[in-house]
């Protein structure tokens, strides 16, 4: 009896034993066929610990046994995201298959470039998507320099087993979505002027209007703000074949307005005159009644019609003939106009085309340019002296404030007849600007030479650092004269017959270039109180290349 209870004994003592290394057996089992659901926040810091397992992962058999694959692809996407949120990029190179050459210099120039930084990352579900292949979808944030909040972002990681262990397969695409292979995202800084530039009626600048050179030099030379420049910037998508794309945007402070003296219409009006024009050229209109610069459209290149000096030619008469006026002469005086004319002891000077239109007036010698008969009275009537003073009381030689710097024109003193002579007709040492032989026609306008702006008077000086030339009045007499002198030109001279409209007065010119080119064709003018100078690069003469600028100009008006 006591052999059989020993025996009975024992075997309850198996029967628990078995029953626990089987429950063991099966939990290990149940473990090894469900991977853990975990939703992790990855911040840069060590990562939380595993959530409690809540079943097979989406896609997963229950109780399905991986074989000898190593590892999960929630591990593996997992760990690549916390090495990532690390900056560990050796790291996260070992879990990618066939890692792209400077897989972590990727990186790093990516962050660099946009000034940024990731700062979350936040694991989605993995869903299986064959038998060795998942993907995990997943969020991200990156802070970003000069951005208040957060830039988010989604992509997704895409896993497939490679030898015998998950490995993530990646693309650019998995640092920013819409990221392609050979694209490249760029932050692009925006500097802003401390001032915006408006017209004078208050409107921004119409479009391509040619005086964009005037408006970037007005925005260095405008004092900065204590707190420095305003920089707004964007971060563009540039992907091979697609146009340039902005993702984000940061815009700088509106900056304080700065009204110039530009008026809207006028300057729409001057650019669309040089639409056409196949020559560099330009246009300056001024009013004559105050200097302002009422619109400056500049194809020379840079700020060239305020500062770029050539000859002038014939429309430099128009000094020499207040010279003559002043002199005692008056429109209608009777003057030669021979083909040619000898200087005493120097040399010959020719008309246009050789034409002898023999005696004339004053007036029709200056319609019809006659070089001829400038040089002769020139050289009898007006000393190198009397010519100078008379340049000067045009702007020729002063230091004009205009808020962009510029020129008017100068001229050496003639040292002998024939300079006297060439000079007469804007030819020899003389050189002039745009902007100044637009002034010359609103002095003739006004009957007051008046210093040319951009800006406000006082702004300007301020920004220049020194004042504007004062005014010059101009002989009541003389003035009468050069008006009528101006007129003849578009009625009956060398402008005449052309689309110019009614009410324009003006004078033509056509200059050598002394450096061997073509001629540059000038014509300058005034109708009402808007005085301009059009003046083309090596356009040939006056009347065939400036003469239709104006035009289009003024009935645009």
């Amino acid at each position: 009896m006591r052999r059989r209870a020993l025996l009975a004994l024992v075997g309850v003592v198996v029967a628990i034993i078995v029953t626990s290394v089987t429950g063991l057996v099966l939990q290990g089992k149940d473990e090894a066929g469900t991977g853990p659901q975990t939703r992790l926040v990855i911040d840069g810091s060590t990562p939380p610990p595993p959530a409690p397992d809540e079943g097979p992962v989406e896609g997963q058999v229950e109780g399905q046994v991986e074989g000898q694959v190593e590892g999960t692809p929630e591990e593996t996407a997992r760990t690549y995201l916390s090495d990532w949120a690390t900056g560990d990029y050796e790291s996260m190179r070992e879990l990618v298959d066939e890692p792209p050459s400077g897989f972590a210099d990727r990186h790093r120039q990516l962050d660099d470039a946009l000034s940024a930084r990731v700062v979350r990352l936040t694991p989605g579900k993995v869903i299986r998507t064959g038998e060795q292949t998942a993907e995990m979808r997943f969020t991200g944030a990156r802070k970003v320099a000069g951005y208040g909040g957060t830039w988010d972002f989604a992509s997704t990681l895409r896993l497939a087993v490679r030898d015998l262990s998950w490995k993530v397969l990646w693309t650019p695409a998995v640092m920013h979505p819409d990221l392609a292979e050979g694209g490249e995202l760029v932050r692009v800084d925006k500097q802003v002027s401390a001032a915006r530039f408006l017209t004078k009626e208050g409107h921004a600048f119409p479009h391509e209007n040619y005086a964009e050179p005037y408006l970037a030099e007005l925005g260095t030379r405008i004092p900065q703000p204590p707190s420095g420049t305003e920089v707004g910037w964007t971060i563009e998508l540039r992907n091979p074949a697609q146009q340039p794309r902005i993702l984000l945007e940061k815009k700088a402070k509106a900056a304080e307005e700065t009204r110039t003296t530009v008026e809207a219409f006028t300057q729409a009006a001057a650019a669309r005159a040089l639409d056409p024009v196949q020559q560099p050229a330009a246009i300056v209109a001024v009013r004559a009644s105050t200097g302002e610069v009422a619109a400056v459209a500049d194809r020379l290149g840079g700020r060239e019609a305020f500062t770029g000096k050539y000859a002038p030619g014939s429309t430099f008469k128009t000094v020499t003939a207040a010279a003559l006026l002043d002199g005692g002469l008056n429109a209608d005086s009777q003057v030669p106009c021979p083909a040619k004319y000898t200087i005493p002891n120097g040399r010959t000077i020719d008309n246009y085309q050789d034409k002898d239109h023999g005696s004339v007036t004053l007036r029709q010698a200056y319609a019809l340019s006659c070089n001829t008969t400038f040089a002769q009275l020139a050289v009898q009537l007006v000393s190198a002296d009397r010519l100078m003073e008379k340049a000067a009381a045009f702007g020729f030689g002063a230091r004009l404030a205009t808020g962009v710097g510029g020129a008017c024109g100068s001229l050496n003193r003639p040292e002998n007849s024939d300079a006297l002579a060439e000079d007469s007709f804007g030819q020899g040492t003389v050189e002039a600007s745009t902007l100044c032989m637009a002034s010359v026609a609103a002095a003739v306008q006004s009957g007051t030479w008046h210093p040319p702006r951009l800006l406000p008077a006082d702004v300007a000086e301020r920004i220049e650092g020194h004042a504007q030339p004062a005014s010059v009045p101009l002989n009541d007499t003389v003035v009468a004269g050069l008006r009528s002198l101006m007129g003849a030109v578009t009625t009956e001279g060398t402008a005449a017959g052309s689309e110019l409209p009614e009410g324009v007065s003006g004078k033509t010119g056509t200059a050598e270039d002394w450096q061997g080119g073509p001629d540059h064709a000038w014509f300058i003018g005034y109708k009402g109180d808007l005085a301009f100078a059009v003046f083309v690069k090596h356009g040939g003469t006056g009347r065939n290349a400036a003469v239709p600028i104006a035009a289009r100009f003024l009935r645009a008006l």
